[in-house]
C-alpha cells in the first residue's frame, strides 16, 4: 500500500488448510503460517520495483482471532494451534460461562486453555507462553513477544473496558499472568523486522512492525469505520456486523462480542452462521440452469417483503440468536411460490439480512450509537440487489468497499500510521484510507414493506424457536435506532 496515492501497489497470497481428524477439531501448525506468510510477502515484494522496495517503512499483520498458540521456555511451539473454529472445548465453554457470569463460546481462547490442561497435561506442563496467531507471527518477525487490545479482547481473559488482563478469568482457568505477552498501544511499533528475516523476504533493514490486530478490527480500518455511527457488514460464509464505538459494550448473553478495536476504542461485533450459503442453496435447486446474475434479476422483479413469504435461514443452526439446534423454515407459502426461483432467492437474501439486523437492534439496546452508514464487504457485497435490500431493511445508506482483502489493507493502513509516527490512528486512517464506493440509498417507497417483513420475521422466529431478543426491539428500530 502506497500512502501518497492511497493505492495497493502489489499483493501476494498463499493458501493453506487445517487439520480436522476428529469431530470438533480444527488445528494448524504455526510453522505453516510462517512458511506461507514468508512466501506471500516474497511474492508481493517480487512484483515491486527496487526503488519501491527501498521505500518500505513498516508492515502490519492481521490475524485470525481466538487461536491458542503455546510455547515452551525456549520459545518453541509445544503443539499445533487450536483455531477459532475448533469446538472441542464446548464443555469447558459452558463451565467457564457459569463461573464468570457471562456467556463464552468455544471459540474463545480461555476455553481452549482449559481443554489443553485437561486433555493434554503433558503439553500444558511444557507451556510457558500463551499467544494468539498474529502474535506468534510477529514474534517470528521481530523476536519480541507482544500483543494488543483488539486480538486480546477475543480471549475471554482480557477486560476490554479496563484495558488489562482479567485476573478473575485468569484465576478460573489457572493461567499465570506471566505466560501472557506484554500489551502495547495502537500506535506503538513492536520493533523492527529481524535482519535475517528481512534478508529472507527481501525487505530493507529497519522496517518497523506495527502492533497488528484481529481480522475484523483490521477490516474496520480498511472500511473506514473509525467513528461512531459507521459500521461494517461482512457478507461471507458467515455474516458479521461490527463497528467503531467510543464506549465499551457489555452483553452478558454473549450475543454481542465485547471486542476492542485497533485505534484505542471498541468494536462490538455480532456474527451469524448462515449468510451466503443460504441464497446459494436456492441457486443449487436450479441445477445450474440459471446463472447467479439471472437469478438476481428475477429476484429484483419481486417486491420487498416477498409477498408475505418469510425465510428463517438457520440452515446450520444459529449463533446469533444462540440456537445451535435450530433449522431453517419457509412460512407463508402459496400456490406457485416454490416454482418461482426469483421469489425464493429474494426471500433468502431478506431472511439473512433480517437476522443480521436483529444483531444491530441488540447493539442499540446496549447503548451503541445510532447507525448512520453501513460499509459492506465480502462476496455477498458484489450483489447489488442484496446491498439494496440491506439499505432498505437497515434504513441507512450502504457503500461497497472495493478492496476484497480488507483485513490485509487495514493492517497496511495501521503500519502506515505507525511508520508516520502519529498517535491518532483513527484520524490517520480516516484521512488516508481509500474512499468507499457510491452509497446505495434506501428506497422510501419500500420502507413500510420492510417494516412489516422485519416484524414478521422476528415474530415467526420467536414462535418457532423461542425468544432471542428483548421485547419491542422491532418497533424501536423504525423510529429510534437509526436516526
Amino acid at each position: 500500500f502506497e500512502l501518497s496515492t492511497k493505492t495497493v501497489l502489489s499483493r501476494g497470497a498463499k493458501p493453506y488448510g487445517l487439520t480436522s481428524l476428529r469431530p470438533g477439531q480444527a488445528e494448524q501448525d504455526p510453522s505453516v503460517w510462517v512458511e506461507n506468510g514468508r512466501d506471500a510477502m516474497r511474492e508481493a515484494i517480487s512484483n515491486l520495483k527496487d526503488s519501491d522496495v527501498a521505500r518500505i517503512k513498516a508492515i502490519g499483520v492481521s490475524g485470525q482471532q481466538h487461536g491458542l498458540v503455546v510455547l515452551d521456555s525456549e520459545g518453541k511451539v509445544v503443539r499445533p494451534c487450536k483455531l477459532w473454529c475448533d469446538t472441542e472445548s464446548s464443555a469447558e465453554a459452558e463451565e467457564l460461562s457459569q463461573d464468570l457470569g457471562f456467556t463464552l463460546g468455544p471459540a474463545f481462547t480461555a476455553t481452549k486453555v482449559m481443554w489443553l490442561q485437561r486433555n493434554e497435561p503433558e503439553n500444558w506442563s511444557k507451556t510457558r507462553r500463551v499467544l494468539l496467531p498474529k502474535d506468534y507471527f510477529n514474534y517470528w518477525l521481530t523476536g519480541e513477544v507482544n500483543t494488543e487490545a483488539s486480538d486480546s479482547s477475543g480471549t475471554g481473559y482480557y477486560d476490554a473496558a479496563a484495558r488489562r488482563w482479567d485476573e478473575k478469568a485468569l484465576d478460573c482457568i489457572n493461567l499465570p499472568a506471566d505466560y501472557l505477552p506484554a500489551l502495547v498501544g495502537p500506535s506503538e511499533a513492536l520493533g523492527s523486522v529481524r535482519k535475517e528475516v528481512a534478508a529472507e523476504i527481501g525487505l530493507p533493514d529497519g522496517v518497523l512492525v506495527s502492533p497488528g490486530g484481529g481480522d475484523n478490527a483490521m477490516s474496520a480500518l480498511a472500511a473506514g469505520a473509525t467513528s461512531n455511527g459507521v459500521m461494517v457488514l461482512s457478507l461471507g460464509t458467515s455474516g458479521t456486523l461490527f463497528g467503531y464505538s467510543s464506549d465499551p459494550v457489555a452483553d452478558q448473553t454473549g450475543t454481542i462480542c465485547p471486542f476492542a478495536d485497533c485505534t484505542g476504542a471498541y468494536l462490538p461485533l455480532v456474527c451469524t452462521l448462515n449468510c451466503t450459503e443460504v441464497p446459494e442453496d436456492v441457486r443449487a435447486m436450479c441445477r445450474d440452469e440459471v446463472t447467479r446474475e439471472e437469478l438476481t434479476a428475477m429476484a429484483e422483479a419481486e417486491p420487498a417483503g416477498c409477498r408475505g413469504l418469510t425465510y428463517i435461514p438457520y440452515l446450520r443452526g444459529e449463533r446469533t440468536p444462540n440456537l445451535p439446534s435450530a433449522s431453517g423454515a419457509l412460512i407463508g407459502l402459496r400456490h406457485g411460490f416454490l416454482g418461482n426461483p426469483g421469489l425464493m432467492y429474494r426471500a433468502a437474501l431478506e431472511g439473512v439480512t433480517y437476522s443480521l439486523l436483529a444483531g444491530a437492534m441488540r447493539m442499540r439496546a446496549l447503548g451503541v450509537s445510532d447507525l448512520t452508514e453501513l460499509r459492506v464487504v465480502g462476496g455477498g457485497a458484489r450483489n447489488k440487489l442484496w446491498c439494496q435490500i440491506v439499505a432498505g431493511a437497515f434504513g441507512v445508506p450502504v457503500a461497497l468497499v472495493e478492496e476484497e482483502e480488507t483485513a490485509a489493507l487495514g493492517a497496511a493502513l495501521q503500519a502506515a500510521a505507525v511508520g508516520s509516527g502519529v498517535d491518532d490512528v483513527a484520524g490517520f486512517v480516516a484521512a488516508n484510507g481509500p474512499a468507499a464506493g457510491e452509497p446505495i440509498e434506501p428506497n422510501s417507497a419500500e420502507a413500510a414493506a420492510y417494516a412489516d417483513a422485519i416484524e414478521r420475521h422476528a415474530t415467526l422466529s420467536e414462535s418457532i424457536w423461542g425468544p432471542a431478543l428483548p421485547k419491542k426491539t422491532t418497533s424501536i428500530r423504525l423510529d429510534k435506532i437509526f436516526g
